[in-house]
């Protein structure tokens, strides 16, 4: 049995690690556009060094042959400091190797609040602000759409069950446009009215407060629009599905014959409801928590977040390729983590797994 446990763990790792190599090179290529933005690159540098070289007064009294050699010179010189002295198909290896190693290489053009071009520090410096307000916006959808959607499964037809039916459609809208509307209320309107408001993006007060605690206040008070706006936009629908996902298992025949017995109600949502389900909502909600620090690119521009999205949308836009390919590396290799934990989850929450297995 214990082989037979080694022998499943090491194939899904396999799999798991292929999937990584394969996304990460195909990232790579996307990112380069086959190699187009290193033409860009080098068209960059080709004129920044032929600027340079024909503004210097030291070469003013060369004539346009000399002083194209000597550009040429430079500009060769440049392309080997930084690698583009080889084709695109020989460098996309050594990108994959390095990223799978997690040598993430230098920004192109971006740099960290301390200027660091290294990628790994530029991406380490956003990432816990960006975990700090998606893991906290949802743990807290998480366990509204749970409570509420157990809450409602076994009230069918009550009216906030209807009510909840009603204003699901509310979650069509994404949370960044709810955001907008809460920046108007919240911040302009209310100082307009009241002379203060919340504020308008940011992760802190300029200037920072020194003090331990009045840092923290600050930023709890700069999370509270981008947070609100999440859960009015997610909290409807996800209370729709859970409900709808535990009123298919409260009509199960055990569920039936617990209630006949006469077993309390809580006994019966915990014990025959919400167990069999928790393997597919610990997948959901896992899965749902690491794409969001991804995919939370505007919500970040909108409210001006510090974090990943807003560190991907500057990446996209200047063509900085190590910081894209640094970023689904690290997004990939939290992905293929969470996938592997979830597969020890699974054994743990659900008995049948473990007969299988055996």
């Amino acid at each position: 049995m214990f082989a037979g446990i080694l022998k499943y763990i090491l194939k899904r790792s396999i799999i798991l690690f292929l999937t990584v190599v394969v996304a990460v090179y195909i990232t790579i290529w996307i990112a380069n556009m086959g190699g187009y933005v290193d033409e860009i690159v080098k068209s960059d540098i080709l004129l920044s060094v032929s600027q340079s070289i024909r503004q210097n007064p030291a070469f003013k009294g060369l004539n346009e042959t000399q002083i194209t050699k000597i550009i040429n010179e430079v500009y060769n010189n440049e392309l080997k400091k930084i690698g583009f002295d080889k084709p695109f198909i020989y460098r996309s290896f050594i990108y994959l190797k390095d990223a799978i190693t997690l040598n993430l290489g230098r920004a192109l053009f971006l740099s960290s609040d301390s200027g660091s071009k290294n990628v790994r520090i530029i991406i380490l410096e956003r990432l816990p602000n960006t975990v700090l307000l998606f893991t906290t916006t949802q743990m807290i959808l998480f366990f509204i759409g749970l409570f509420f959607g157990l809450f409602l499964s076994r009230r069918y037809g009550s009216f906030l069950d209807r009510l909840s039916v009603l204003l699901a459609p509310l979650s069509s809208l994404p949370g960044w446009f709810y955001g907008i509307f809460l920046i108007l209320i919240f911040a302009s309107l209310f100082r307009l009215w009241f002379g203060w408001g919340l504020p308008y993006g940011g992760m802190v007060d300029a200037p920072p407060p020194i003090d331990k605690v009045a840092y923290a206040l600050s930023v709890l008070k700069h999370m509270i629009l981008p947070v609100l706006s999440w859960l009015i936009s997610y909290s409807f629908i996800n209370v729709y599905v859970r409900r709808t996902f535990f009123l298919m298992f409260s009509s199960e025949d055990y569920v039936e014959f617990a209630k006949a017995k006469g077993l309390p109600d809580s006994l019966i949502q915990r014990r025959y409801i919400l167990r069999p389900t928790l393997p597919p909502i610990v997948t959901d909600f896992s899965l749902t928590l690491i794409g969001s620090w991804m995919g939370a690119i505007i919500t970040e521009r909108v409210f001006n977040w510090p974090g990943i999205g807003s560190l991907f949308y500057a990446a996209s836009v200047m063509f900085d390729t190590p910081v894209l390919v640094g970023l689904v590396v690290i997004y990939a290799y939290l992905l293929a983590a969470t996938v592997f934990a979830l597969e020890f989850v699974y054994v743990i929450l659900d008995p049948r797994i473990r007969t299988g297995g055996a």
